[in-house]
């Protein structure tokens, strides 16, 4: 890819030039944006956006590495400062915006070097431009762990120095023009104590680039003068400023540099902690001969339910159904298009819209009409697209997909508490971190103390490739990627901290890999939280339901997808149940947050003594929502959260979907009368043992 760097001097920008190469890419050209003449402020300017200061030396920057530099001034401000950016004229941000569409223009390139680390204020500007102008952002740090990436700079010969100094414990005396070699040793000591970002991203210290791999010369400062910005005894804030610089030769080099080995494909070693996929028995199959039932014929996609409306303002949605036949005069795309009119007409008859949907689960009923139905789905959804699941499963004939969606918006009519904004998490940058959310949807949305997350498969983030090596090495890339997000969202999250979770597999004998995996996943965070807590207790963990569905997007093996809650895993309540109905075991558990603001409940129907002779499904199936009633009446007093989502994985060779949809609909309403939750029926290939059944339940 042909690539613009946007360079500071800095060493983050530069470290991210390196990346860039060792991907692959070539970087074509240099932007810059620096302060505006007129503005007096002539080294350093009060940027949320640029780092400034040293801008005077970064003609000579661009000289080192022999390549074109286009630059910009800065004429606007920080006017739009929201969480989220929409284009406004006299905000700085349009000024990189004009700067990247002359490079665009003159150079061809298609994708952007970005330094940024953890800055979600600069990186969503930054996409925001990218988007409008179709690049491609590449912000190879983000995310990185800032004790591993300082050091990595320095083994990879990034020859920077100290040019601004502003925090607790630097000294403009003693740091400023000290190489990040030099300053290692003392950076970490101040993290270690004051909490300083090693790296500098709380605005610490700045840095200036004098020589690095790519350099074809480098800069030498002859003279600088320290000015000091603000004399304050506790952390002065000053800079070097520059007065005469020089380029030199440099001895002639390989013309090769190293950098770190990507961690993105982490390598599978415990091969003994998991089970053989061949050690897997799928059940065989017994024919049952259900007795007819005497409920009246109904098509389970026609049928449209929403759940009520909780007290903090969720409601699910559920059966939205495009309807598709190649035969009819309707393509894809219109079958599509119907299918939201729906979904807006049942949103707005609750006063709610598509910016209130958080996160969707998009069933298909074949992956080849993917690239039409996202089409349309892409132009429902704006800037801050909602979290999403999707998979291919055993959908009727004429379907050509479902959705069910949760809903959310405070009533501000009724409740006057000021209450924690929707924090969305859409990172489209390629990097080493996880995958960019290059698709019309989120990788996580935050509402109060829960996170609902995308499904993850196991892309390499920097190339966006499914990983080789089998189901074992997806299974743990896949769930690498969900415990990043979680991490980003909310530091100190973890995968304890999952109340609810579904990975569906495309071959049965993936089921025990899948649970091994997840299995050993929580070990690890129980050491980690253990070696931090000194505690001897066991966190409550979040249902796990793994489902055998017929394909995955990119081919993939496995998708993770979970519901997490930033609450105390220790403090959770946990229930457990079980019961025979007719030759069926039931098996209920329930999850409480300790924060009594959501609980997930699992409810697993399995055949244990299957005969041909005629079973009686009535029985099982109001055995079956008689226990979920008991689970949802055991949730504590302090949990006011309601049953919203009633999802039944249901085995599509044993069941008649229209039969089953009619019996749950009608015991949910018979049991839980204006608490029924929305009841979504989801046609598999297999599931675990000899359940025939597993439905999860989301209450908030």
């Amino acid at each position: 890819m042909r690539v613009v760097a946007l360079i500071s001097g800095g060493k983050d920008s530069c470290y991210n030039m390196m990346q860039c190469v060792a991907a692959g890419h070539q970087i074509v050209a240099l932007a810059n944006l620096r302060p505006a003449e007129n503005t007096g402020q002539t080294d350093e300017l009060d940027s949320y956006m640029y780092q400034t200061v040293g801008h005077h030396a970064i003609d000579l920057y661009a000289d080192a590495l022999d390549l074109p530099l286009y630059r910009g001034f800065i004429k606007g401000t920080s006017v739009n400062t929201g969480r989220v950016y929409t284009a406004c004229q006299e905000d700085e941000v349009e000024d990189l915006y004009q700067l990247m569409k002359l490079v665009k223009d003159k150079e061809g390139v298609e994708g952007v070097s970005v330094g940024a680390i953890l800055s979600d204020y600069q990186r969503i500007r930054v996409e925001d431009v990218c988007r409008r102008l179709n690049l491609q952002p590449l912000a190879y740090l983000w995310h990185w762990n800032q004790e591993i990436l300082l050091k990595e700079m320095i083994s990879s010969n990034i020859q920077a120095i100290i040019i601004k100094v502003a925090a607790f414990g630097l000294d403009p005396d003693k740091h400023l023009g000290k190489t990040l070699g030099e300053m290692e040793p003392i950076l970490l000591e101040l993290s270690e104590k004051y909490g300083v970002h090693v790296c500098g991203e709380g605005g610490e210290y700045e840095t200036f680039t004098l020589d690095c791999p790519l350099f074809k010369k480098k800069i030498v400062v002859d003279s600088a003068e320290v000015v000091v910005h603000s004399a304050d005894a506790f952390a002065p804030v000053a800079y070097l400023h520059f007065l005469k610089l020089h380029l030199e030769n440099k001895a002639k080099s390989s013309g090769t540099f190293v950098v770190s080995s990507c961690s993105c494909e982490i390598s599978c070693t415990d091969d003994d902690i998991f089970p053989s996929s061949a050690e897997y028995e799928p059940q065989k199959n017994v024919p049952i001969i259900w007795k007819t039932l005497k409920h009246n014929s109904l098509d389970f996609t026609k049928t449209f339910e929403n759940s009520g409306k909780s007290l903090s303002g969720y409601q699910w949605f559920s059966g939205i159904t495009a309807h598709f036949l190649p035969s009819k005069d309707k393509n894809a795309q219109d079958a599509a298009q119907e299918a939201f009119s729906s979904l807006r007409a049942n949103l707005t008859s609750e006063g709610l819209k598509l910016k209130d949907i958080i996160l969707v689960h998009l069933y298909m009923k074949s992956m080849k009409d993917f690239s039409v139905i996202n089409s349309v789905y892409g132009t429902e959804f704006g800037l801050c697209p909602p979290a999403r699941v999707c998979v291919e499963t055993l959908l009727p004939d004429g379907v050509l997909f479902c959705i069910d969606c949760l809903a959310h918006k405070y009533d501000m009519a009724t409740d006057d508490v000021v209450h924690d904004e929707k924090l969305v998490m859409h990172v489209q940058s390629i990097s080493h971190w996880a995958p960019a959310s290059i698709g019309p949807y989120s990788q996580s949305i935050k509402v109060g103390d829960i996170l609902y997350c995308a499904g993850q498969i196991a892309l390499v983030p920097c190339t966006m490739q499914l990983v080789s090596g089998g189901i074992q090495r997806e299974a743990g890339v896949s769930l690498r990627h969900v415990e990043r997000v979680l991490q980003a969202m909310s530091q100190k999250t973890a995968l304890h901290h999952v109340i609810t979770a579904s990975c569906y597999v495309t071959d049965s004998k993936s089921i025990p890999i899948a649970r091994s995996m997840w299995q050993k996943k929580l070990r690890e965070c129980k050491k980690v939280e253990d070696s931090e807590m000194h505690n001897d207790e066991t966190p409550v963990c979040g249902l796990l339901a793994v489902v055998v569905i017929s394909h995955l997007p990119r081919d993939a093996a496995i998708e993770w997808h979970v519901v997490a809650v930033v609450d105390d895993p220790l403090q959770r309540k946990h229930f457990a149940m079980k019961m025979l109905s007719e030759g069926f075991q039931i098996e209920c558990e329930s999850v409480e947050s300790s924060s009594a603001s959501c609980a997930s409940i699992s409810v697993r129907l399995s055949l244990i003594s299957p005969s041909t002779s005629h079973l009686d499904l009535d029985g099982p199936l109001q055995d079956l929502v008689a226990i979920f009633k008991q689970a949802v009446d055991k949730l504590s007093e302090d949990c006011s959260a309601s049953p919203l989502s009633f999802r039944a994985f249901f085995k599509e060779d044993v069941f008649d979907a229209e039969t089953l949809q009619k019996g749950l609909q009608e015991y949910l309403e018979k049991y839980l009368e204006e608490k029924t939750p929305a009841l979504i029926l989801v046609p598999v290939v297999d599931l675990p043992g000899k359940d025939v059944i597993h439905i999860t339940c989301w209450l908030s």
